[in-house]
């Protein structure tokens, strides 16, 4: 059930409808939701499965994949309370032990066995000994929708209340709609428990402001997501990535700038499209990215891009790890061990660990030069300097993370490096869609808040003309199918 799509918009509005009018029963607007998100995600699951081939069948494998979610739900909320309850050292590790290893199973299963196996099977084949098990083996699964926000969510939790940092969720009902919560429940953002429980524990309230600011929230992230990712999407960056050997090297680097913005229009329209959803329902979703192209280093990059993910990355992975306090050496390998996991976490695929290592080396590098340079402020011709090499580098990155394997990539490189000329693929639509893809993400902030105020302050008729009218320009702008987010398959 993409956002995307006309049925998601019957959904939320039948689902906000029913939501509010359970006045003042918190329990029955909490059972609601919660089953409301689990049909939300069963439907998905369902659609996914009937174009594969999966164990079970279409009904069996979703029922399978909330399974999974409701038995990881549950087995956390009891856990939980056993660790506030629990003094002892041993026990308590012994609790958050289960509830880590029942997570990380599961993403073993179903994300990251047949990349192991492929993996080890590629390395035997090398070396000209691998055994007929091996070769044939494939577990025939799919992977559930949102199962890496998911996982970290939840292990979020059961790791905070080990550390007693929270206090475990009160109710039962609490829990289980904050793991599953329909518009975080794909594709993030990463809500931590300590964020979303007490809002959850609180009698929901919204006013008018509130919900129209949701309004606008929905309605600009899917026109970031439509009119200019999506574009981009299918009339360059599609055709380039999958066949480079047919554009020319000026082509390349525009597909390359043009898939860094549309994966940028594509996410953050998700995130925009999630907060918003969640406001209708008087519930605040964190933000999730802030202008991450205008970072003037790595480190600054990583503070603007998939925040939920890059600070949970920082204190569930590097900070344990010793962080920056056992010295420079330790310094760099913790931060090339956390953005190669984290490169993981986005797909099993070794093009996936690249980009991590890539942003990993970066960071070192990043911190080495903070480290050597004088103290002081830059100068502005620096800033823009520095500006301008962090986009390089990340886009650079951005051609492994959307290749479709290393030899696409490497590929794509080397054509660029042929240095041939033409733009013949480069049509007018996706030079100018291109060009208000960076000026959207270069404006400054406060003339997207003027706009999003303004709008609030306009009359309710006025905002559903303008909402409209927005709905029937997607309609024409958007293809004849649904094109599915890009975080969608993580």
């Amino acid at each position: 059930m993409l956002f995307n799509s006309a049925l998601y918009g019957a959904f939320l509005l039948g689902t906000f409808t029913v939501f509010w009018l359970l006045r003042a029963r918190r329990l029955a607007r909490a059972l609601f939701l919660v089953v409301a998100s689990y049909s939300f995600y069963f439907y998905g699951t369902w659609d996914a499965a009937t174009e594969e081939h999966v164990p079970f069948g279409p009904l069996g494998w979703s029922v399978l994949c909330l399974g999974v979610i409701f038995v990881g739900s549950t087995l956390d909320y009891w856990i939980g309370h056993a660790l506030a309850r629990t003094e002892s050292p041993r026990r308590r590790k012994a609790l958050l032990l289960v509830s880590i290893t029942y997570y990380l199973g599961v993403l073993a299963i179903f994300k990251y066995c047949n990349f192991a196996v492929d993996s080890v099977r590629s390395l035997l084949v090398a070396l000209g000994v691998c055994p007929e098990a091996v070769r044939t083996f494939h577990l025939g699964v799919v992977l559930p929708f949102g199962i890496s926000f998911f996982t970290f969510e939840t292990m979020s939790y059961t790791i905070d209340v080990y550390r007693r940092q929270i206090e475990p969720a009160r109710r039962y009902l609490d829990y289980l709609l904050f793991v599953a919560f329909f518009p975080h429940l794909v594709a993030g953002p990463i809500v931590r428990p300590r964020q979303m429980l007490p809002q959850l524990a609180a009698t929901p309230s919204v006013d008018s402001d509130t919900q129209a600011r949701g309004l606008w929230l929905i309605a600009t992230g899917l026109c970031k997501k439509i009119a200019i990712g999506d574009t981009l999407s299918v009339n360059i960056v599609g055709r380039a990535f999958g066949n480079p050997e047919r554009f020319s090297s000026v082509e390349l680097v525009v597909a390359i700038y043009a898939y860094a913005i549309q994966i940028y229009c594509d996410f953050s329209g998700y995130t925009d499209v999630a907060i918003g959803s969640a406001l209708l329902f008087g519930y605040r979703l964190p933000e999730n990215f802030n202008a991450p192209y205008l970072a003037r280093n790595l480190q600054e990059f990583w503070h603007r891009w998939h925040i939920s993910l890059s600070s949970w990355l920082r204190d569930y992975l590097y900070v344990p790890l010793g962080g920056s306090r056992k010295g420079p050496l330790r310094t760099y390998v913790n931060l090339m061990i956390t953005m190669l996991l984290g490169g993981l976490w986005h797909g099993a695929s070794w093009n996936f660990v690249i980009w991590g290592g890539l942003h990993g080396a970066g960071l070192a590098v990043t911190r080495m030069w903070q480290r050597a340079r004088p103290s002081g402020q830059e100068n502005a011709l620096a800033r823009v300097l520095t500006t301008f090499l962090t986009i390089q580098f990340v886009c650079l990155a951005w051609v492994f993370f959307r290749a479709p394997s290393f030899a696409h990539a490497t590929l794509m490189l080397g054509r660029i490096a042929r240095a041939t000329t033409g733009i013949a693929n480069v049509s007018p639509r996706v030079a100018l869609v291109l060009a208000a893809g960076m000026l959207l993400h270069g404006a400054p902030i406060g003339w997207s808040d003027r706009l999003r105020e303004r709008f609030v302050r306009t009359p309710a008729i006025a905002q559903g003309v303008l909402l409209a009218i927005a709905a029937y320009a997607l309609h024409l702008a958007a293809g004849a199918k649904a094109e599915p987010f890009v975080y969608g398959q993580f």
